[in-house]
C-alpha cells in the first residue's frame, strides 16, 4: 500500500466510515426512521425526474416503505473503491425480507453505490438497487419469473454484469436459468 502513514491512515478511516453506511441504511429502513435514512444521502441528492435534495428523497421513499409492514435487511459483503477528491464507489450484497400482507417476500439484492465526502462525513451520493429475484419465501424464484412481488419487471442481475455475458458467450446451450431439482 503506497503513500505516507497519514495517507494510508486516511484511506483506512475512509473505508471504515463508508463501511458503516450500508448498515446504517438497513437499520433506518427496518426501523422506519426516515430522518436517519435521508441524512445518509448528500444534501443535493439527484433523484432524476423525482427531484433533487433530501426532501424530495423523503417524499419519494416514504410511500414505498408503506408497501410492506415489516422488513429485515441482512448485509453480506461490501466492496469499496476509493476515488479521487473525496469520492468512492462500492457494491453491497443484501438479502432483504418484507412482510407484504400475508406474504413474506425474499429479495436478493446488490446495491451499486457512489459515495461523496461532504463536510468531513461520507454519504451516499447515489444508491442503485438491483435484484436477482423477489419472491415469496414459499416460491421458487424462477417459477414466478423472478419477481412475484411486481417490483418492476425482470431482475437486472446477473445480466447487468459484463463478465456474466462474457462467461456465457459462445455457449449454444446457455441456460436462461438452472432448473430446480425436486
Amino acid at each position: 500500500m503506497a503513500g505516507t502513514t497519514e495517507q494510508r491512515l486516511a484511506r483506512v478511516e475512509a473505508q471504515l466510515a463508508i463501511g458503516q453506511l450500508p448498515m446504517r441504511y438497513a437499520l433506518a429502513v427496518d426501523q422506519r426512521d426516515l430522518d436517519a435514512w435521508v441524512a445518509l444521502f448528500v444534501p443535493d441528492v439527484d433523484l432524476g425526474r423525482h427531484g433533487r435534495g433530501r426532501e424530495a428523497l423523503r417524499a419519494y421513499i416514504e410511500p414505498q416503505l408503506r408497501w410492506f409492514y415489516r422488513s429485515v435487511h441482512l448485509l453480506a459483503g461490501h466492496r469499496i473503491e476509493l476515488g479521487p477528491d473525496g469520492t468512492a464507489t462500492g457494491q453491497v450484497y443484501c438479502r432483504a425480507e418484507h412482510e407484504v400482507g400475508d406474504r413474506w417476500i425474499v429479495m436478493a439484492i446488490r446495491y451499486d453505490d457512489s459515495y461523496r465526502l461532504v463536510d468531513g462525513e461520507w454519504l451516499f451520493e447515489r444508491r442503485r438497487e438491483r435484484h436477482w429475484y423477489a419472491a415469496d419465501v414459499a416460491e421458487h424464484p424462477q417459477f414466478v419469473g423472478f419477481d412475484s412481488w411486481g417490483t418492476g419487471g425482470p431482475p437486472a442481475l446477473p445480466g447487468a454484469d459484463r463478465a456474466w455475458h462474457g462467461f456465457w458467450a459462445g455457449e449454444p446451450d446457455a441456460p436462461t436459468h438452472r432448473p430446480v431439482r425436486g
